[in-house]
């Protein structure tokens, strides 16, 4: 098999994956709770406002993996995808450990490095970027990547304050 045959079925199935978790997160579509109930729950653990941190993550999940599935603007979509997958990774996952079955990171983890390699090598040709001749200057891309990071660290800082208040609140 080809490497571009190859990067073709990681970036569709990898992205239409995703597309369901933001659609699930958006709209309640897939069994999902919706943007009302996706909201509560980020709320709940502490994002603030919920709304905002709601939007981020459906929408970088929703588009992200249908840019990331067609090879449309492939770096943007695997970015969405990274600092999605990099916020659940920290937030949700660490403290479980590695492991998948253990409600651990291993499965983020393998996301956020599908993202990055997919952005910094290229869709392959088999993609709409292949075929329109876009491309992002790599050092545009590793500073767009390194934007959604902090974009990921200000969101876990928000939400540990969050967090905080709210057991403070809880406590008095």
């Amino acid at each position: 098999m080809s490497l571009s045959i190859t990067l073709l079925v990681v970036r569709v199935v990898i992205g239409f994956m995703l597309f369901g978790h933001g659609a699930q997160k958006l709209f309640g579509l897939f069994g999902g709770y919706g943007f009302k109930g996706t909201a509560g729950w980020l709320q709940s653990i502490g994002f603030k406002p919920s709304w905002f941190w709601t939007l981020l993550a459906g929408l970088g999940e929703f588009f992200g993996g249908i840019l990331f599935a067609f090879g449309f603007l492939t770096p943007l979509g695997a970015m969405g995808i990274f600092a999605s997958m990099l916020m659940a990774l920290i937030k949700l996952h660490w403290p479980n450990g590695l492991w998948v079955d253990k409600g651990g990171y291993e499965y983020p983890l393998v996301l956020i490095l599908i993202s990055l390699a997919v952005a910094l090598f290229g869709p392959g040709v088999y993609s709409i970027d292949a075929l329109i001749g876009f491309t992002l200057p790599l050092p545009l891309t590793i500073v767009g990547f390194i934007l959604a990071a902090i974009v990921v660290i200000v969101g876990v800082v928000i939400s540990n304050q969050g967090q905080a208040q709210s057991q403070q609140e809880k406590a008095a």
